[in-house]
């Protein structure tokens, strides 16, 4: 999803975590949860070695809030916190990365969040893919994980459903993740931190904000650019898609810049991303038509397959 931002642009509504609670209408029951979740076919278990399913299962945390009692397992803790970092992700991913495979070990976890309320779970259409089964955390979802402080108060989450399109684009960037992860922890990697485009995307319009006129200046846009870690590419601050945050084996601090490209996008969009230095990711059926549009600027960039 194309994001490049002048001084004149204002706030994307998207990074605002949304107040309405699905309708009951809109959710599946316990026994729907199980049985989408178990129905997208076969997984292949990916590399990342944090996940739930490597675990073995683990009694209930009891927590007590608000004069209530929830009793959560650790890795429906650990769910909870991934759909919360993404906004939305596909049933059969979470099955995939977060279960290693196991929709047998996933499905209870579902079910008991859904219980809870504290999860939502929609079939979204899609113009290529068909529908997919897209969860998302619900407000009082978002409301336990802040009120127990399940992640670092640097790790920003989301909550409800945005446009189909977007939903679908944000569970995409949950398997983007997923592959860039593994590569960084293949390189000794440790303590990775998603930062999603609505949240650079805030930031960097807050601080132009901030400037009045003098953003139009170009030496004062280029420090608000580099203090976010970004490029100014002709009059513009392209965003990553997502960024994540890392520590290298060696204890540097180090971010790597990802973009989830289309056959959609324009050459001059795609040309920028690519001069801002971020790694490109499409899908396997697009990726040809992306580096065609590159040659068009003779420019050299590396597509990646998702």
């Amino acid at each position: 999803m194309s994001r490049g931002h002048q001084p004149e642009d204002r706030l994307d509504p998207r990074v605002a975590s949304e107040d309405r609670e699905p309708s009951p209408g809109d959710s599946p029951g316990p026994r729907e949860v199980r049985e989408r979740a178990s129905s997208d076919g076969p997984q292949s278990p990916g590399p990342a070695p944090d996940r739930v399913a490597s675990r073995p299962a683990e009694p209930p945390t009891v927590y007590e809030l608000r004069g209530r009692t929830y009793r959560l397992r650790n890795s429906e803790v650990r769910t909870m916190v991934e759909l919360g970092k993404f906004r939305a992700v596909a049933s059969k991913d979470l099955a995939e990365f977060a279960y290693d495979g196991n929709k047998d070990r996933m499905s209870p976890d579902l079910e008991n969040l859904f219980r809870r309320g504290f999860i939502d779970m929609k079939s979204i259409p899609h113009e290529l893919m068909g529908s997919r089964q897209i969860l998302t955390l619900t407000k009082n979802g978002h409301r336990f994980l802040d009120e127990t402080q399940s992640t670092a108060k640097s790790q920003a989450l989301y909550h409800g459903y945005t446009k189909p399109r977007e939903a679908h684009h944000d569970a995409d960037l949950y398997r983007l993740y997923q592959k860039a992860a593994a590569k960084i922890r293949g390189q000794g990697g440790r303590s990775l931190r998603v930062v999603l485009g609505y949240e650079l995307n805030k930031r960097l319009l807050r601080d132009l904000e901030k400037l009045g006129e003098d953003r139009k200046s170009a030496p004062a846009k280029d420090a608000v650019a580099d203090a976010h870690g970004l490029k100014v590419v002709g009059e513009k601050i392209p965003v990553p898609d997502v960024r994540i945050e890392y520590e290298t084996r060696d204890g540097e601090r180090a971010r790597v810049d990802l973009e989830l490209a289309t056959g959609h996008y324009r050459l001059q969009t795609l040309a920028e991303k690519v001069l801002a230095g971020f790694s490109i990711y499409a899908h396997a059926d697009e990726a040809s038509k992306l580096r065609r549009i590159l040659d068009q600027r003779e420019l050299t960039a590396e597509i990646l397959s998702l």
